[in-house]
């Protein structure tokens, strides 16, 4: 029989593991870490350059924003000085630019009270001892439609103060005369086109008017009598 021996001494082979390509892509791994950390970085520093060139290439220009404020203030200013010389010429006439007609040729000024129902002779009546009155449904100067003004007139000149005609003379108007009325603190020029005599009962020109602004006068005619009524047309200028 033979006897084998184990020596404890011997030294035992233990198998290596390679760790060389965990290593190269830890190491890699950590390349790329430090270039993202290294443009945050950068970027970081750089952001307030980057803001400025972002704003010099594609925000307003510094000229540009005040050149729109000096162009802003200039109109604010402008239309204030406008305002003025408005309200300064209304006075002259001895009206306000709250709502007011002025014909110069015929020396006619008075305000005008709005939205008085021309079909009621009570509410008319009482307008018309104030001044001219604005026909209930009609536009507004600047509105683009008619606007319908009417007043009393007479036959008679000492019957001007009691009726209060202030129409007395409209039938004077001729074509190119001027008209102003005072709204809203703005003043709008108008010239007369047009006349024309139509019967009491003619409604026709209280209808909207979609061929642009007019400014529509009327008064009783024969004056000083209901027969028929003197309209006078006058368009923006």
């Amino acid at each position: 029989m033979e006897f084998v021996i184990y020596d404890c001494h011997r030294p035992q082979t233990v198998a290596k593991t390679d760790l060389r390509p965990l290593l190269g892509k830890l190491s890699k791994n950590i390349g790329y870490n430090l270039l993202i950390i290294a443009f945050a970085v950068g970027l970081y520093a750089a952001s307030p350059s980057l803001v400025k060139e972002a704003i010099f290439r594609f925000g307003p220009k510094q000229q540009e924003i005040n050149a729109k404020a000096t162009f802003g203030q200039i109109n604010r200013e402008e239309e204030i000085t406008r305002q003025k010389l408005i309200a300064q010429e209304a006075e002259g006439y001895g009206v306000t630019t709250d709502f007011s007609l002025v014909i110069p040729k015929i020396n006619a000024k008075a305000q005008i009270i709005p939205n008085v129902d021309p079909g009621n002779k009570e509410e008319y009546t009482a307008a018309l001892k104030q001044g001219i009155a604005h026909a209930y449904g009609t536009d507004f100067p600047g509105g683009g439609g008619n606007i319908f003004l009417f007043s009393h007139s007479t036959n008679v000149q000492s019957n001007v103060a009691t009726y209060n005609a202030i129409f007395y003379l409209l039938k004077e108007l001729e074509a190119g005369d001027k008209v102003i009325v005072f709204y809203a603190g703005q003043k709008f020029e108008y010239q007369v086109s047009g006349k024309e005599t139509v019967e009491a009962d003619n409604t026709g020109w209280l209808t909207p008017d979609v061929n642009g602004e007019k400014l529509i006068l009327q008064t009783c005619w024969p004056p000083g009598t209901s027969l028929k009524r003197l309209i006078v047309i006058a368009k923006p200028v």
